[in-house]
């Protein structure tokens, strides 16, 4: 007993890819779309912000709420993924808020897109603004897509297992024999 044999490894083992951002929780290519969306959100954010004046001004003060709008919902987004509050709040909810808020996220930024490309006074910053304001819309809605692939792929594997067999009730014999 004095060897220290007595005492046995209890935890698992320790696992460095858990110590990157997210990783048990997202797999690579969501987490780069998460980032994508965050970059570009930002880029489109500060852009749009350096604009020093308009004549329509509407497509940009719509643009603006959006950008920053996508901003932080996907920079909360990707907190709740790397950090303890994932646990806190569950899988199940987070992937259904995750899905809702990138669903809406995508169709307003393209639309904040649209709407600020045909308004503008096509000065540079402008310009550079709604480029990334169409890149984080094509991030939002590939990842909209990647996760509508994934909820597929599931149900597809299910059926694919068992094609043939038939489920038999747990009350019901396996074989229906007649007794002699």
């Amino acid at each position: 007993m004095d060897n220290g044999a007595v005492y046995e490894q209890t935890t698992e083992p320790h696992d460095a890819r858990a110590r990157l951002c997210g990783a048990p929780r997202l797999d690579l290519p969501r987490l780069v779309l998460k980032a994508l969306q965050l970059l570009f959100s930002f880029v489109a954010f500060i852009c749009e912000e350096v604009v020093e004046s308009c004549t329509l001004c509407g497509g940009l003060y719509f643009f603006e709420f959006v950008s920053c709008s996508a901003l932080l919902l996907s920079l909360l987004l990707l907190v709740v993924y790397c950090t303890t509050l994932y646990e806190r709040f569950g899988d199940d909810s987070i992937r259904k808020t995750d899905f809702v808020a990138t669903t809406i996220v995508s169709g307003f930024f393209i639309l904040a897109s649209i709407v600020f490309a045909a308004t503008n006074d096509e000065s540079s910053v402008e310009t550079l603004a709604i480029v990334f304001g169409f890149l984080a819309s094509l991030a939002f809605l590939g990842d909209l897509i990647y996760m509508l692939m994934k909820r597929r792929k599931p149900a597809n594997e299910k059926k694919a297992e068992n094609p043939d067999r038939q489920e038999t009730p747990e009350n019901q014999p396996l074989k229906s024999e007649a007794i002699v």
